[in-house]
């Protein structure tokens, strides 16, 4: 056997593995779930900055994953090389919002489930899993979260305006506390009762509280 004999059978061959008309309709079908996926970004997305690269990254990964997978299932001797290839591919770009994490999973499931044949699980499942983010996602909390920043001249002090904050909220909880000499400093975490802030002033003038600080919690913390 020539070379030229191999260079028949490895590529020539495997050219007509998958028809122009599967190539286009995988790629269009990966196009539109993509966009939705993008819609689904845009309309939950609640970062502090949108990126407007990430949405289209979300398309392109669709796309791209459905490309390679049309490829690997096509040729096996092809699937174990492209295994080898991708594996020594690392990523250093930080994904900062945990959701983001689950948008990439999706477009790459969908190229994946795309590329298999399997047209009406990656449409039904699309819809289910865009149609669930709209839902949890936009929903907001009836009670929104607040820290309170207390700082007291001794644990006295700080037990009362403790007890004082339960009294006046729907739950207060400590996330933190520091004591030194002649100080404590405590980080509550609490839910109002209503949107009556007031307490804030007569809590500050307790005696023993040096400083009462009343802030707006999201529930997020950012790394």
């Amino acid at each position: 056997m020539t070379f030229n004999d191999i260079f028949k059978s490895s590529f020539l061959e495997n050219v007509t593995s998958v028809s122009i008309f599967d190539m286009v309709l995988a790629l269009l079908l990966a196009f539109g779930l993509g966009m939705f996926i993008f819609l689904v970004y845009q309309k939950t997305f609640s970062g502090v900055m949108y990126s407007s690269s990430f949405g289209v990254t979300l398309v392109a990964l669709t796309m791209i994953t459905t490309l390679v997978i049309l490829a690997v299932t096509s040729n096996v001797v092809l699937s174990l090389g492209m295994v080898g290839a991708l594996s020594i591919v690392r990523f250093r770009t930080a994904i900062k919002e945990p959701l983001d994490i689950a948008f990439l999973f999706w477009s790459i499931a969908v190229g994946i489930v795309l590329a298999a044949g399997m047209i009406p699980l990656a449409v039904f499942g699309s819809v289910v899993i865009g149609l669930t983010l709209l839902v949890f996602v936009n929903r907001k909390s009836h009670f929104n979260p607040y820290i309170a920043v207390l700082n007291c001249d001794s644990q006295e002090s700080e037990q009362a305006a403790c007890a004082f904050l339960r009294e006046h909220t729907r739950r207060c909880t400590v996330k933190s506390k520091s004591v030194q000499q002649g100080a404590v400093e405590v980080n509550l975490e609490i839910r109002l009762k209503g949107d009556d802030t007031g307490f804030v002033n007569t809590l500050a003038r307790m005696e023993g509280v040096r400083s009462a600080v009343l802030v707006s919690y999201s529930g997020d913390y950012m790394g």
